[in-house]
């Protein structure tokens, strides 16, 4: 009886969470007439919606430029939150303490504080209207070294650092050795987590891409506002 409630919890769960995108297809395939009326049942305009759609925007370009921004931002935040958080968790330096206080507390300060010095950095740099200005903020970020941390502080017993030590492995040969494996869960969450902010980041692309041709999915998404059916 148990188990039969799990599975009806679980079913009327997925439900709630597939209806937006079912009800998303439906309507795109459908043209203006949707708006007025509600019909679960699928249209005959998707294709011709489709192509208006890249008509209208160079919608490749932008998924391509989405997928650059996003890989690379997370390729780079997870080594470089990895590596940060194998130092504050494991290694002994002058520091350690106020450097990670320093790193967890800049969290609290909102992002749109350093939009505007960040863009007179950039300009300055020759970086506008580029995907350099875009990846090179954002590739390492103060929740992943937090998160880093706090993973291998439980997860990487302090024993097995001493055995590589013993048979004479290197820092540089723990991290690689060591280290990886035991954080690979971690990393894999944290890239999951990266990749969709990245992926869905809207405000700071919109300030400094103008093209059309290296806009992003949710800049160029913003272009077509309602004007992409008939």
């Amino acid at each position: 009886m148990k188990r039969k409630l799990l599975y009806l919890t679980l079913l009327g769960v997925l439900f709630f969470s597939a209806f937006p995108l079912y009800f998303s297809f439906i309507v795109s395939t459908k043209d203006n007439s949707a708006l007025s009326s509600v019909s679960m049942i699928p249209g005959r305009n998707m294709l011709d919606n489709v192509k208006r759609v890249f008509d209208t925007v160079p919608f490749d370009l932008a998924l391509l430029n989405s997928l650059i921004v996003a890989a690379s931002i997370t390729t780079s935040v997870v080594l470089f939150s990895t590596l940060a958080g194998f130092a504050f968790a494991k290694l002994q330096f002058r520091a350690r303490t106020a450097l990670l206080l320093t790193v967890v507390g800049t969290m609290m300060v909102p992002t749109q504080l350093g939009i505007i010095p960040l863009f007179i950095l950039i300009t300055k740099l020759e970086w506008h209207d580029t995907l350099a200005a875009v990846i090179a903020p954002a590739l390492v970020n103060a929740f992943g070294v937090f998160f880093m941390t706090q993973y291998l502080s439980e997860a990487l017993p302090k024993e097995l650092l001493e055995a590589g030590r013993v048979d004479g492995a290197t820092t540089h040969r723990l991290f690689w050795h060591v280290v990886l494996p035991v954080a690979r869960p971690a990393m894999a969450v944290l890239g999951m987590l990266t990749f969709l902010a990245a992926w869905n980041d809207y405000l700071w692309p919109l300030v400094v891409l103008a093209s059309p041709e290296n806009q992003t999915v949710q800049v160029a998404l913003s272009q077509l506002r309602a004007g992409y059916v008939q």
